[in-house]
């Protein structure tokens, strides 16, 4: 049976985001070409029509992955004051919520110690989608120069990314809870709430529950 492009390209975008859900919950190399395809509805020999190699698939669904990160980010900032849009930022990336939900969540944490042992070219696709999102958190702190920015936002993200990794390893209990905590109080330079305890840390919650993707 022969299929038009447009249903070609549905089923091929329909493997990426299904990939990029289970490269996040059980890592670059816990997910089958054979389980996918199941779970996508086709076989195994069916890989081949829509990706050159594994490797192009894990590219493309880390890929995605990142892009949904950075659009998420996006829109906490058009809903957001210019003044508070970092905060939020942060606020909803160090929150139970995505602790709790690796396999909707941001792809660094999840991925980077296996995608740094990977092939140069995945690396180098990888990091170019990592300065893009430290291109966009440096949009949120306009009152630096440009060169200053870049390098707070890069900070801000290892932080906010190595804080995600130990909570995760911690659990989702109150040391977990209290890690997150650390993150964001490291990054913005201000002691937060509890999480879910205040009035900030529901709102961020809800968005970040919204936005997901």
């Amino acid at each position: 049976m022969r299929y038009s492009r447009e249903h070609k390209q549905e089923t091929h975008a329909r493997i990426v985001r299904k990939a990029s859900v289970r490269l996040r919950e059980k890592g670059a190399h816990g997910v089958g070409v054979a389980d996918l395809m199941k779970e996508a509805g086709l076989t195994h020999g069916g890989f081949y029509a829509h990706f050159a190699s594994r490797e192009a698939l894990v590219i493309e669904a880390f890929a995605y992955a990142m892009d949904r990160s950075t659009e998420r980010w996006r829109k906490i900032a058009e809903q957001t004051p210019p003044g508070e849009r970092l905060a939020t930022i942060v606020d909803t990336y160090l929150s139970p919520t995505h602790r709790d939900d690796s396999g909707h969540g941001c792809a660094v944490p999840a991925l980077s110690a296996e995608i740094a042992r990977e092939s140069p070219k995945t690396r180098k696709a990888f990091a170019s989608k990592l300065e893009q999102m430290i291109d966009m958190v440096a949009d949120q702190i306009p009152d630096l120069p440009r060169k200053a920015a870049r390098k707070q936002a890069a900070a801000a993200l290892a932080t906010m990314m190595g804080t995600l990794v130990l909570a995760r390893v911690a659990g989702s209990g109150e040391f977990s809870d209290e890690i997150l905590a650390a993150g964001r109080e490291a990054v913005l330079g201000r002691a937060t709430a509890t999480p879910g305890g205040g009035k900030a840390s529901k709102k961020t919650v809800k968005k970040a529950t919204s936005a997901r993707h």
